[in-house]
C-alpha cells in the first residue's frame, strides 16, 4: 500500500478516527490490530516472516530475563556461603548461557533475512564464477522479500541485544512485542526506533489533544509536499538521464547526479515526515531520523544527520562490539608491537569502520554497487581522518574557518562529495559509474547544458521553475530549523489564521502541484526496497 496511494490515505484516516472513538485502554491493541492488517494488505504471506521474528524475539528475551532472575536469586540467597571466585564462576556461566540464547535468536532471524535478501546474489556470483570456468548455471531461486524486513529484523534485533546487555526490559506481553515490531508506519522505511525510546508512548492512553494532532498533519503535509511534488517531479528527469548513459554524458551526468540527490533527499525525509506526522497525530513519538544532513560541513558530520537511527544502530551494535572484543584487542596489542603505536591503534577503529561500512553497504541492497558505495564512503572517511592534522595546520595558517564563505564551501564540498558516491545507486553497475563520473569531467561542455536539452529530461519549463521555488522552501526551512528549531513551533506561536493559511497552501500545493498523471510516477518510496 503506498504512502501516496488513496487506499492508504483511506486507511490512516480510518485507523485514526476509531483510535480516538474507542476506549483508551484498546488503543495499543487496536495499532496491533490495524498494523497486521496493514501487512496482511501488503501480502499475507508476509505475516509468517514477521511473525517468526516476533516470537523468536520475545522467546528468547523471556528465557533472557528469566537467567538473570535466576541468577540475582541465587547470589542473593548464597551472598554469605559463595566464595569471590565462584560468584565470578556462577556469573560467567550464566553469561555463557546468555551469549547463546542470543546467538540463536541472531542466526535465526538475521539468517531469515540473509537468505531471503541474499541467496539469488550469492547465486549469481557464483554463476558468474562458473561461466568464467565453463561450467553450468545454478537456477535462482522465486524467494519473496517481505517489506520492510530489513527495518524490523534490525530493530528486533537491537532490541534483543539491548535486553542481553541490561539496559532494556524484557517486555512479558507478546503482544505488546509484536506491536513494536510490526508498528504500520515505520515498516515502509523506518525508523529503527529503539524499544525504550518507542515504548514510552507507544503502549500509553491518549486523548485527543488539538495541538498534537495538528502538529502531527502538518508534518504529514509536509512529507507528501517533498514527496509528490518534489521528488515524484524530478524523478523523471533522473530516470531519463541515468537510464540513457550513451546519451546524456559530460554535464549532465553532474546534472543527473544533484537531481537525484535532490530526489533522494525529498522522497527520503518526505517519508520519514508522513511517519513521524502519523504517529505523532496519534500522540506517538517516533525518533528523528534527519538533522537537514545537507548542511554538514563534512561526511562524518553528514553520517551523523542522514538516516540517524541506522548509523547508531550500527555503531552500537557493529563498531563497538567488533571494537572491543577479545581478537580485536590482540589484534591490536600485535599490530602494536609490529607497527608502532601510531598505526597499531589506528587497526581496529579500521578494521570495525570496515565492517560497519561493508554491512551498511550489503544492507542498502544485494549488489555490489551498494557493496562498493559503503566501502567508498568508508575509503572517504578513513582519508579524511589521515588528513586531518594537515587542516588543523591549513586553518592554523589561513585562518578562514569562521568564515562564512568558506562554510558554504564545505557544505557545498559534502553534498558534492556524496552525490558522488551516491551515483553507484543511480547507475547501479560499478564499472559504469566510475566510467560515467570519469565522464563527467572529461566530457565536460557547457555548451550541452541548453535550454532544449533540459526540455528533453521529460520536464516542461513550468516544472523546472516549480522545482527551483521548492528547493528555495526547503532550503529556507532548512537553514531557520538549523538556527530556531522545529518551523512549526513558529508557524504555531503566529496568529490562529496564519496557522490555517500555512497549512491550506500545504494542501493546495500538493493537490494542484503534485506530479500525477501522464509522464509521471507515483512511485513507492525508495527506501522500501532496503
Amino acid at each position: 500500500m503506498l504512502f501516496t496511494s488513496y487506499s492508504f490515505i483511506g486507511f490512516i484516516t480510518v485507523v485514526f478516527l476509531l483510535y480516538y472513538l474507542i476506549p483508551r485502554k484498546c488503543q495499543w491493541p487496536f495499532l496491533l490490530v490495524a498494523s497486521y492488517v496493514f501487512y496482511y494488505i501488503a501480502s499475507p504471506s508476509y505475516l509468517i516472516f514477521i511473525g517468526a521474528t516476533t516470537v523468536s524475539t520475545y522467546v528468547v528475551s523471556r528465557r533472557l530475563d528469566a537467567l538473570k532472575e535466576m541468577q540475582d536469586a541465587y547470589l542473593s540467597s548464597h551472598k554469605e556461603t559463595l566464595s569471590r571466585e565462584e560468584k565470578k564462576a556462577y556469573k560467567a556461566s550464566v553469561k555463557a548461557k546468555k551469549w547463546r540464547w542470543l546467538l540463536l535468536c541472531l542466526f535465526f532471524n538475521l539468517g531469515i533475512l540473509a537468505v531471503l535478501k541474499y541467496t539469488n546474489f550469492v547465486i549469481a556470483n557464483f554463476n558468474g564464477i562458473l561461466h568464467a570456468l565453463g561450467g553450468g548455471q545454478i537456477s535462482f531461486l522465486d524467494l519473496v522479500l517481505p517489506m520492510g524486513i530489513s527495518f524490523y529484523t534490525f530493530q528486533s534485533m537491537g532490541y534483543i541485544i539491548d535486553v542481553y546487555r541490561g539496559t532494556c526490559p524484557a517486555e512479558k506481553n507478546l503482544f505488546r512485542l509484536a506491536l513494536f515490531v510490526s508498528f504500520f508506519p515505520q515498516l515502509v522505511q523506518g525508523p529503527i526506533s529503539r524499544y525504550n525510546d518507542l515504548a514510552k508512548s507507544l503502549y500509553e492512553r491518549h486523548d485527543f489533544d488539538t495541538k498534537t494532532v495538528s502538529y502531527g498533519l502538518y508534518r504529514i503535509m509536509w512529507g507528501y509536499f517533498k514527496k509528490a511534488v518534489v521528488a515524484d517531479r524530478i524523478l523523471t528527469a533522473v530516470n531519463t538521464i541515468i537510464q540513457n548513459p550513451d546519451t546524456y554524458q559530460g554535464g549532465f551526468v553532474f546534472v543527473g547526479m544533484m537531481f537525484y540527490a535532490l530526489e533522494l533527499y525529498a522522497d527520503f525525509t518526505g517519508g520519514i515526515d508522513i511517519t513521524i506526522g502519523i504517529a505523532e497525530t496519534m500522540g506517538i513519538t517516533v525518533t528523528e531520523n534527519f538533522q537537514r544532513p545537507y548542511l554538514s560541513k563534512n561526511i562524518k558530520e553528514y553520517w551523523k544527520r542522514w538516516h540517524i537511527t541506522m548509523g547508531t544502530w550500527f555503531t552500537d551494535y557493529i563498531f563497538y562490539p567488533i571494537s572491543v572484543c577479545k581478537p580485536m584487542l590482540n589484534i591490536s596489542k600485535f599490530s602494536r608491537a609490529k607497527l608502532g603505536d601510531v598505526i597499531g591503534k589506528r587497526v581496529p577503529v579500521y578494521l570495525a569502520s570496515f565492517a560497519v561500512w561493508f554491512t551498511t553497504g550489503i544492507w542498502h541492497g544485494a549488489s555490489w554497487n551498494f557493496i562498493v558505495w559503503g566501502l567508498m564512503n568508508f575509503v572517504v572517511i578513513m582519508i579524511s581522518q589521515e588528513l586531518e592534522p594537515l587542516y588543523m595546520k591549513f586553518h592554523a595558517k589561513f585562518n578562514v574557518k569562521e568564515k562564512k564563505w568558506y562554510g558554504a564551501f564545505e557544505i557545498l564540498r559534502t553534498i558534492f562529495l556524496m552525490s558522488s558516491l551516491r551515483m553507484f545507486d543511480c547507475y547501479r553497475d560499478v564499472p559504469l559509474t566510475f566510467y560515467m563520473f570519469g565522464n563527467m569531467f572529461t566530457h565536460f561542455r557547457l555548451q550541452d547544458l541548453n535550454a532544449e536539452a533540459f526540455l528533453g529530461l521529460g520536464l516542461t519549463a513550468a516544472d523546472y521553475l516549480l522545482l527551483f521555488i521548492c528547493l528555495i522552501v526547503l532550503v529556507t526551512v532548512s537553514l531557520v530549523q538549523e538556527r530556531k528549531g522545529h518551523v512549526r513551533d513558529l508557524i504555531f506561536a503566529a496568529p490562529e489564521i496564519c496557522r490555517y493559511a500555512v497549512f491550506f497552501v500545504m494542501v493546495l500545493a500538493v493537490i494542484i502541484f503534485g506530479a500525477y498523471g501522464i509522464g509521471f510516477d507515483q512511485s513507492q518510496f525508495i527506501y522500501n526496497q532496503f
